[in-house]
């Protein structure tokens, strides 16, 4: 076939990027080998797809260009399915993800497969330029341009955050607080005495009013939330209300106040579990980008 070597270099740079897009890490599926296996078989497809898009302009092919309209169908797809997953394992989450942070992982998914694509389609102008050595130059070109293009903010980008000592006030001192913001009410001698022991305080104070109305948003302390626990553990149990992580905003200064009782009480890698939290995308909000955002501001 006159374009096969394009159409196979370029097909197996757009996998490999694929491959190396795919981080199953802590916070998100896949994260067991028939998910890795699903998701990689999806990106050879994509980069199949990017792969034969130069080969039919250069043969005339022009109608062979129209698959890529079903791609974006298919890919499309996936992210429904991401989100439909995800959502049905919430019912098994001690501390649920939130609806916020599941979409934010199911469009990630779905975006990973066009760049696979897009790899591939420019591993084949370089191959039809340079040969194989500009495949594989604009292949990894491309995907690291992508991966620092991609990269998302994480909580330390926008705030400071502080580990700090909870606050026990009030009759029998049941209420738990911090920064005079009361968090929750402990009724049971035995729940209150493990707050005292174990529990933790954190403080994430935004460094700007975009990050304060960032951190508002619900999805985004539950998503603090969600990862702190997956990393360090919580004590919490079906039916245990006592010992349940909660976020609650200080309305008058806009930091989040969060109270944990962590199974890893470090409180240096309770710190960094925080700060490297994502952003989510959905949660992001720029007031200062507005006239009124600016004025209130001054």
């Amino acid at each position: 076939m006159k374009y096969g070597a394009m159409i196979i270099i370029s097909t197996v740079l757009g996998t490999l990027a694929r491959l190396w897009m795919l981080r199953i890490d802590y916070r998100q599926y896949p994260g067991y080998p028939h998910g890795y296996a699903v998701h990689l078989a999806l990106g050879f497809i994509a980069a199949g797809l990017g792969g034969l898009v130069v080969p039919a302009l250069l043969a005339d092919e022009y109608v062979a260009i129209t698959f890529l309209a079903l791609a974006a169908q298919q890919f499309s797809n996936i992210r429904d399915m991401e989100r439909k997953f995800l959502t049905e394992l919430e019912e098994t989450e001690l501390v649920s993800r939130g609806s916020a942070y599941i979409e934010g992982i199911a469009k990630v998914f779905e975006a990973r497969n066009y760049l696979a694509m897009l790899v591939a389609f420019i591993s084949s102008i370089g191959y039809n330029f340079f040969s194989w050595p500009g495949a594989v130059a604009a292949g990894i070109a491309t995907s690291l341009i992508l991966q620092q293009a991609m990269t998302e903010d994480i909580i330390q980008d926008i705030a400071e955050v502080k580990v700090v000592d909870l606050e026990f006030i009030g009759p029998g001192g049941a209420n738990i607080a911090i920064d005079e913001v009361v968090i929750m009410n402990v009724g049971l001698k035995e729940s209150l005495q493990h707050w005292k022991e174990g529990g933790i305080g954190i403080v994430i104070d935004p460094k700007d009013d975009n990050a304060r109305a960032t951190l508002a948003n619900i999805g985004q302390r539950q998503a603090i939330i969600h990862d702190v626990i997956t990393q360090l553990g919580v004590k919490l149990d079906t039916g245990v209300q006592d010992y349940t992580p909660l976020a609650r905003l200080n309305l008058d200064t806009g930091r989040v106040c969060i109270i944990i009782v962590p199974i890893e009480p470090d409180e240096k890698w309770v710190k960094e579990a925080v700060e490297n939290t994502p952003v989510l995308e959905s949660s992001k909000r720029k007031p200062l980008a507005t006239e009124a955002g600016q004025s209130a501001a001054d």
